[in-house]
């Protein structure tokens, strides 16, 4: 899938098939996110891949909006150092992840992380060093339908550009 088709059918996958996801193929993943800008070129991201049942359904207790990650193939714990912009920089990896996930057909779903109350509960179950914080959870896993990799109705260009400033409208 190439770049503009991966954008404009990236989804929040929240239902996946029983099927593992081959390690290469996650760690392909990973590798986009290193890839992310980065201010200062400080690369302050850290991620934990996260596969082992019992560990997902913990995640899933733990993150309030995130239940489903107890049935995803796995989850991917975006962590960053605790640096000025480690949050610009952590969002920007985790856009690039999700981008390349769509790409190789594992759905995904963006389940916030930072400055949500289960943030050190995760923390600690990771072994997360006290200097990182958690950015976001991913979960991934290969979509049950095909189908939910589709292109969904959006604002036209039009109706969201502005040219050097806002226009005004007339009262």
């Amino acid at each position: 899938m190439d770049l503009r088709n991966s954008i404009q059918k990236r989804r929040s996958i929240r239902t996946y098939q029983s099927k593992p996801i081959p390690q290469e193929v996650l760690e392909e993943i990973i590798d986009a996110a290193r890839f992310a800008p980065t201010a200062r070129a400080v690369e302050p991201w850290e991620f934990v891949i996260v596969r082992k049942p019992e560990r997902l359904t913990e995640i899933a207790h733990h993150a309030v909006n995130g239940k489903f990650i107890a049935e995803a193939a796995a989850c991917i714990a975006v962590f960053c150092k605790d640096t000025k912009y480690y949050l610009e920089d952590g969002c920007a990896a985790v856009e690039n992840m999700l981008l390349a996930a769509t790409s190789l057909g594992v759905g995904t779903c963006w389940v916030a992380g930072d400055k949500k109350d289960y943030c050190s509960d995760i923390s600690a179950l990771l072994l997360a060093p006290h200097e990182c914080k958690l950015v976001a959870l991913i979960s991934c896993g290969y979509p049950q339908s095909p189908k939910e990799f589709r292109s969904i109705k959006r604002r036209a260009v039009a109706d969201i550009l502005h040219w050097e400033e806002f226009e005004r409208s007339t009262p």
